[in-house]
């Protein structure tokens, strides 16, 4: 449940799974503008990989369908990789399911960062004080994993994002020699 080296803190990740399939370059190249079902489907398993991938161990991670016109859809999720896939149960969009559970993380006081390209979901988690990224960022995002992945040639990991890597250096020296001096 914590992200790994993050002494506690949770991170989850909230992908909102169509919008992305949509709307992020890395997987429209897949779909093309027919959407057929084959294409579709094969997008879709890539962004789940893609997703496995990218969060790593440093995030759990929620991709979110749209299933509300679906009268079958439970809202039940399955997990794929440590990574929880889950279709919006019938007569409820995707939409409410991402706001709901950033809203929940936040008040649980969990660093979460919700994938999306809607602009309507972006401004009401970001209401919420949760960072958003856009759909086609996230494309960018996981093609630059890749390539870094592929420069080493040793098995890795998602990349740690940290505070200390975020701030400047001399901010973090005077931050540590604090910790130092407070033990």
């Amino acid at each position: 449940m914590t992200g790994n080296g993050t002494a506690g803190r949770q991170q989850l990740l909230i992908v909102d799974g169509y919008n992305v399939l949509r709307s992020g370059s890395r997987y429209r190249e897949i779909t093309g503008p027919d959407y057929t079902d084959d294409a579709f489907n094969t997008a879709r398993e890539r962004l789940i990989n893609d997703v496995v991938n990218y969060a790593g161990r440093d995030w759990r991670a929620i991709i979110v369908f749209d299933g509300g016109r679906n009268e079958f859809s439970t809202g039940e999720a399955e997990s794929v990789g440590g990574v929880r896939i889950m279709f919006s149960p019938a007569g409820q969009s995707a939409d409410k399911v991402i706001e709901k559970l950033a809203h929940d993380a936040r008040e649980r006081q969990v660093e979460t960062l919700v994938v999306t390209s809607d602009a309507t979901i972006q401004d009401t988690v970001f209401g919420f004080g949760v960072d958003r990224m856009s759909a086609n960022g996230f494309s960018l995002e996981v093609d630059r994993y890749y390539d870094n992945a592929r420069l080493d040639e040793t098995p890795k990991v998602a990349e740690k994002n940290t505070v200390a890597s975020r701030i400047d250096p001399s901010t973090l020296a005077k931050l540590k020699a604090l910790r130092d001096a407070a033990r």
